[in-house]
């Protein structure tokens, strides 16, 4: 909302304008009025709205023409004021102030106009039934007030209006031709209503309707009141109540009657707790909140966000099957502007027999956004109202951010739970089957990936120590010469050539010796398609004596061309190593080493999904 108000009163001379303010002001009648006030401020503690509110007034005998175009696009809301004994200063309001107004201002943002009929005491009658019709032409007219600067009749409630048009404006959410609501009001109001439907029923039920209004106003309904507002819907729309909750047709309905009868703050209150700006667009501060993230530090989502994230695969898994289906994917990211998620995230992520997302895909894709994007993550937890769910300050309360790396090494461990491994090696080397056997993909289930929707990511979870971990793993694009600070900055590096190419090698030892053979990462060396005959490399010294004198792990046999889903014991192997960065060379050749680390892996990947299907709650 706004921070503060400015409010300009125009119209004929001796209409009454500068008699209105004084009255305000001084509540009384001035016995002599000058030409013009001067600008007066209302502080904020005594405006209804407890917004900063300030009076400007217009002479034509004191003030330029160019000084009132100034004023005129300075002004927030504009008062036209006429008299409504002087037929001649309602005739100025169409044939001079509002063309005046409209030459004056950006045609994309027209201010807000209050028509104000002073001098009422002097008539018996009123001049509505003339004002109407000019109310009724021009769209951007909020209302018409009729006064009293003498009698102080509705002076208040005149600026009470003023400010009301332009914190609460009618403007972009009502089409007072068409008696309804405006597309984008209507848009922004059906996401609000599906973010609140915590179930995805397509009801709001007691619970969920006393938490948006807990959520929206700061306090619950009385059952009663809540029974009150339910009955004013069955009266008026067939399908608004539906077991006795309120459907999407309902809640549009009760919004439409809150701006017909002129509570249309009500509407606003809404929108604005839900992120919406003046234009109905979620706010930028609402969407990118603060997040403040040192060098060497990454970001991860924290435990309340996991489950939050958890509650929304879950209230769209209709079926129960710890997927998500297209439709359910749709359905999941019908609150946001656009599709989020490509075809490629399916060759990002672990999916089931038939494509889709699995519910641990659903969370590494989250983890991978999160860690690749922060602003990208804060983005689409603002689409999903993470901050107004979980009832937190701002979606940032979902991020944490670790602390630096260099720490890490000093103090031997680390608190992070993703780690990101780039993959080097020359085409052909079997970098790609290397990502996607992590995703479970053997070479037969990778042969049908399209080359349009394939990944250079790829996501999932091992087990060290019994400890969920998430490796994520980047194909680094092999052109040796143009490696960027991205390419290298990773937890660890994975060097992948191909044993039946005798030309393969030759890249990874180039890449190690230029870039890693004095860095701290850890390397490991992948000695790729194994199920291939073996030939020798043409280079110097084999991969094993090339590991041996640069203190690597020896080569690591493997192969995506088997039966089952491939082995992730390689991939157990270098979170790990990710994990333990300071860890010798001696203790890496030990197997009691990867034993320790792998211990349980199996056992606790079962679990964990496992443990989701207990966990879901029944509808």
């Amino acid at each position: 909302m706004r921070k503060d108000v400015r409010i300009l009163l125009v119209g004929e001379p001796k209409v009454g304008k500068t008699s209105l303010i004084m009255s305000l002001v001084s509540e009384e009648f001035p016995d002599v009025v000058p030409y013009r006030a001067e600008e007066i401020t209302i502080p904020a503690d005594v405006t209804p709205e407890r917004v900063p509110t300030h009076i400007v007034d217009y002479s034509e005998a004191e003030q330029t023409d160019e000084q009132l175009f100034q004023e005129i696009s300075k002004a927030n809301v504009i008062c036209i004021v006429y008299s409504v004994n002087n037929k001649k200063s309602i005739e100025k309001v169409t044939s001079h102030w509002i063309p005046l107004i409209t030459d004056n201002t950006d045609k994309d943002s027209r201010v807000p106009l209050i028509l104000v009929g002073n001098k009422s005491d002097l008539v018996e009658h009123s001049s509505m039934e003339t004002i109407l019709p000019i109310m009724n032409q021009y769209s951007e007219i909020e209302t018409c007030v009729e006064c009293s600067a003498k009698n102080l009749k509705n002076i208040s409630e005149l600026f009470y209006y003023a400010q009301k048009a332009v914190l609460h404006p009618t403007g972009p959410l009502y089409c007072p031709e068409k008696k309804d609501m405006k597309s984008l009001c209507v848009k922004a109001l059906s996401r609000i209503f599906k973010v609140s439907d915590l179930d995805n029923d397509g009801i709001l039920n007691d619970n969920e309707l006393n938490f948006f209004q807990r959520t929206c106003f700061n306090t619950p309904l009385a059952p009663q009141a809540l029974e009150d507002v339910k009955n004013v819907v069955r009266k008026n729309v067939s399908d608004g109540v539906c077991d006795n909750g309120l459907t999407l047709k309902g809640f549009l309905f009760l919004h439409t009657l809150f701006i017909q009868r002129g509570r249309h703050e009500t509407t606003w209150t809404v929108l604005r707790r839900f992120g919406y700006d003046d234009d109905l667009e979620l706010h930028q501060d609402y969407l990118f909140p603060a997040l403040k993230i040192p060098p060497d530090c990454t970001t991860e989502l924290n435990h309340n966000a996991y489950l939050f994230l958890q509650s929304v695969f879950d209230k769209h898994d209709k079926d129960r099957d710890c997927a998500l289906s297209p439709e359910e994917l749709r359905d999941l990211f019908d609150v946001f502007p656009y599709m989020p998620w490509g075809p490629d995230v399916n060759n990002t992520v672990c999916t089931n027999d038939q494509g889709w997302i699995t519910y641990q895909g659903y969370l590494s894709q989250w983890t991978l956004t999160t860690y690749l994007d922060v602003q990208r993550c804060l983005e689409y937890l603002g689409y999903l109202g993470y901050s107004i769910i979980a009832e937190q300050e701002s979606h940032a309360a979902g991020i944490t951010v670790t602390r630096d790396k260099k720490i890490d090494l000093q103090k031997k461990q680390t608190q992070r739970s993703v780690f990101r491994c780039n993959i080097f090696g020359d085409v052909g080397s079997g970098k790609s089957g290397f990502l996607q056997a992590f995703l479970g993909k053997n070479l037969m289930r990778q042969k049908v990936v399209r080359e349009e929707h394939r990944s250079y990511y790829a996501i999932s979870t091992t087990y060290v120590y019994g400890q969920e971990k998430y490796l994520l793993l980047h194909e680094v694009f092999p052109d040796f010469d143009y490696l960027s600070d991205a390419d290298l900055a990773c937890d660890i590096v994975c060097l992948v050539y191909d044993v039946s190419n005798p030309h393969s090698f030759e890249y990874c030892a180039k890449v190690f010796k230029q870039y890693f053979m004095d860095s701290k990462i850890p390397c490991m060396m992948i000695a790729a398609k194994s199920d291939l005959p073996e030939i020798k490399q043409l280079y110097a010294c084999s991969p094993l004596d090339f590991c041996r004198k640069h203190k690597m792990p020896p080569p690591q046999s493997f192969t995506c061309n088997t039966a089952a889903a491939p082995s992730k014991d390689i991939y157990i192997k270098l979170t790990t190593m990710a994990m333990h960065p300071h860890v010798s060379q001696a203790d890496l050749k030990s197997s009691t080493f990867w034993l320790r680390a792998s211990v349980g892996a199996t056992v606790f990947a079962v679990l964990g999904f496992a443990m989701y299907r207990v966990l879901l709650k029944p509808r």
